[in-house]
């Protein structure tokens, strides 16, 4: 049976839009009118390698058999929809009428599956050692998840590297690391059993006989989506520097010595809070993954760009780890520079660069 899936975001969001559509479900994205005008008129694109295929493959949504059509948020009846997919970056929902969108989503007690880096703050009072935590100040507006019931929202670890090409229109996307969305559960089992529809309706799809990459998987433990966090903090904050940004290849493998305490001091901190070893993932198939990673991070991107915020993980990983009574030198080091950067972008007008 098709589900009707609302995704807050067309960019990243149309990544996870494609799986379902190819699926047979049908999917909403909500964007920017002028982005909705785009799409609705041209449909999305997502370019992606299939395995052993020298070349990206250009999946068309038109070409798919789910619906997809996409709006302003203003727009959007939450009454139609199944599950709503949070695929913004973080700063973005303290827009004025994605907040609107998110009362209603959150009145409506519709299910939220986060595609964000930064975990909702719903989900972050699902794990007990979290729950009193004052976690607050790592958010661009905390008050926007006031009114989600925690056990509503879970988290979907984004570990799929894709990015807009540069000059293409806003409604492409080209995957450049197709690894799998990796979700937790909800708390009512009617919406894990939506959750596993869909994980095995997209497992099932295949592009010409073949597989396709980028699964929707979904597992029991709520700490399987916080293994990113020894990724971003390894990797993608440490992109930015005091000068140009650098590549998330380089900063995990300029000092790999680094890299690697970093990481499993950050997984040391995910097991106190509760994880199992096995929820995580081993240091070298990271380092392995990121020598192919050859662009900064998109939070050092918008950092060099003049973005005024961006998603503050390694923020949230230094409350929680001085909470823990763990504090740790290079987590401190990496929230200072990213703080510096970001102050540069404020004294000299940058606030004001769109």
């Amino acid at each position: 049976m098709p589900r009707n899936i609302l995704i807050l975001g067309a960019s990243y969001g149309s990544l996870l839009a494609t799986k379902l559509l190819m699926a047979g479900h049908n999917v909403t994205l909500v964007c920017r009118r002028k982005t909705a005008d785009l799409i609705n008129r041209e449909g999305t694109e997502v370019r992606i390698k299939l395995r052993d295929e020298p070349e990206h493959r250009a999946i068309r949504s038109r070409d798919l058999p789910g619906t997809l059509d996409a709006t302003p948020p203003e727009d959007v009846d939450v009454s139609r929809y199944d599950l709503v997919g949070l695929a913004m970056q973080e700063p973005q929902y303290n827009d004025y009428s994605i907040r609107l969108l998110m009362i209603k989503i959150s009145e409506a007690r519709r299910p939220c599956l986060s595609l964000m880096n930064m975990p909702p703050l719903p989900y972050l009072r699902r794990i007990p050692a979290l729950a009193s935590m004052d976690l607050e100040f790592a958010y661009t507006n905390a008050g926007v998840w006031d009114r989600f019931e925690p056990g509503l929202v879970t988290l979907c670890s984004p570990d799929p590297q894709a990015y807009r090409p540069p000059g293409e229109g806003a409604n492409v996307l080209h995957v450049g690391l197709p690894t799998n969305f990796k979700a937790a559960t909800f708390a009512d089992e009617a919406h894990n059993r939506l959750l596993r529809e869909l994980e095995a309706d997209i497992d099932a799809v295949r592009l010409d006989g073949q597989d396709v990459p980028v699964k929707l998987k979904v597992f029991d433990s709520l700490f399987v989506p916080l293994a990113k966090w020894s990724m971003l903090l390894t990797g993608n904050y440490r992109c930015v520097t005091p000068d140009e940004p650098q590549s998330i290849r380089d900063a995990v493998h300029i000092d790999l010595a680094r890299s690697r305490a970093i990481y499993e001091h950050i997984d040391a901190i995910a097991q106190r809070l509760g994880a199992d070893p096995k929820d995580q993932v081993p240091f070298e198939k990271y380092a392995k993954a990121a020598e192919s990673l050859l662009k900064p991070s998109s939070a050092a991107r918008a950092v060099a760009s003049g973005a005024p915020f961006i998603e503050r993980v390694d923020v949230l990983v230094k409350l929680i780890s001085h909470q823990l009574g763990a504090p740790d030198a290079e987590i401190d080091r990496t929230v200072r520079m990213v703080d510096r950067k970001l102050g540069e972008r404020v004294i000299s007008g940058g606030f004001g660069a769109d």
